[in-house]
């Protein structure tokens, strides 16, 4: 199921999605001798905000990751497909099948999270040492289902262009987790205070030829801070999961490819009882568990596959179209939104900056 959190206005998801795991497999993994996390490390936090987490760092560690994540525990974060499944697309949710390269700097990332493997999607973006990643906080530091004991996601691994299980372009192993310190203390409760800071970048190892990924994949996205949220927004994940029952069970909607969804950006007014920060922006979207992270563009041209990244997807609201949130979700006039903050100068440039300026 995915990480969620029930409110006065419906139960609002954070789009990243984990099976639960048994206390078996845990126990056979450790008896394999698969380390089921990196060694513990300390986190740095400067005075800008800036929190700095060491991941894998050593050969021997990064290693252990791809050992960790095989064939088949990759393939339990996919959910099965409906062959017989009618597809249907919209602007609020289709299968990517546009230029190729925005299918390479878009992937899956893998990590685990309070002993539970889970998914999310990131996006190489354009950075100094042509090995840095942008997705959501909460694929890389939360806390467990009840608000409590925030830890750094474990076995991080990024795969570029994945597509039915397979990896393209490789697999690469998160070496530093860079998130806002006030992320950090995230309780799933108070969406004011924490939603504006669910926005993280991950360095990433090199190949097993000592490529950087933006080397291998041959592009990076745009990234832009302080931009207007009101505009035409493309949207790109990986879901688990479609809102749409009419939609679930096509491969777009299982983990297995890319999914993409555009359309005018509205923001999320949040309730009385349970209020936004300003600058949760997000378009009519379909896209369920998995696609937390993912990449939330403006000036997108189709035919490049090159656009700028303005912001990550991590929660859904139901709105109506003057854009109040919804009296009642089933209603005909109520449509879901896949919104996450608008990237600023503020939070976000300090962030990149520290990632994109890892040796």
């Amino acid at each position: 199921m995915p990480k969620t959190s029930c409110r006065t206005d419906g139960c609002r998801n954070r789009t990243r999605n984990h099976p639960r795991r048994t206390l078996a497999l845990a126990t056979t993994a450790l008896a394999a001798g698969i380390a089921l996390s990196a060694p513990a490390a300390a986190t740095t936090s400067h005075a800008d905000g800036v929190a700095l987490h060491p991941q894998a760092v050593t050969a021997a560690q990064q290693q252990a990751v791809l050992n960790y994540w095989t064939p088949d525990r990759m393939a339990a974060l996919t959910e099965p497909s409906s062959p017989d499944q009618p597809p249907k697309s919209g602007p609020d949710g289709a299968p990517w099948a546009g230029a190729d390269t925005l299918g390479r700097t878009v992937g899956r990332f893998f990590f685990t999270d309070h002993g539970e493997d889970a998914t999310c999607t990131a996006t190489v973006v354009t950075s100094a040492n042509r090995s840095t990643v942008v997705t959501g906080g909460h694929c890389v530091n939360s806390p467990n289902l009840l608000g409590e004991d925030n830890q750094w996601t474990t076995n991080v691994m990024f795969v570029p262009g994945y597509r039915d299980g397979r990896a393209p372009y490789g697999k690469f192993v998160g070496r530093l987790g860079v998130a806002d310190s006030t992320w950090l203390r995230y309780d799933a409760i108070d969406s004011r205070r924490y939603d504006g800071h669910d926005q993280a970048f991950v360095v990433l190892g090199a190949d097993p030829r000592g490529r950087a990924v933006q080397d291998v994949v041959g592009a990076a996205q745009r990234i832009a801070f302080d931009r207007p949220g009101d505009r035409t927004m493309h949207e790109f994940g990986y879901p688990r999961s479609a809102s749409d029952p009419a939609r679930g069970g096509l491969p777009e909607y299982t983990g297995a490819r890319l999914a993409h969804c555009t359309g005018p950006a509205r923001e999320d007014p949040g309730t009385p009882d349970f209020p936004e920060p300003r600058g949760e922006w997000g378009t009519v979207c379909v896209m369920g568990g998995g696609a937390s992270g993912g990449p939330r563009m403006t000036g997108f041209d189709p035919v490049s596959g090159l656009g700028t990244v303005v912001g990550v997807n991590t929660h859904s609201a139901f709105l109506t179209p003057s854009g109040e949130v919804c009296d009642d979700t089933d209603a005909p006039a109520c449509e879901r939104h896949l919104v996450g903050p608008q990237f600023t100068s503020a939070i976000t440039r300090p962030l990149y900056e520290a990632a994109q300026h890892v040796d």
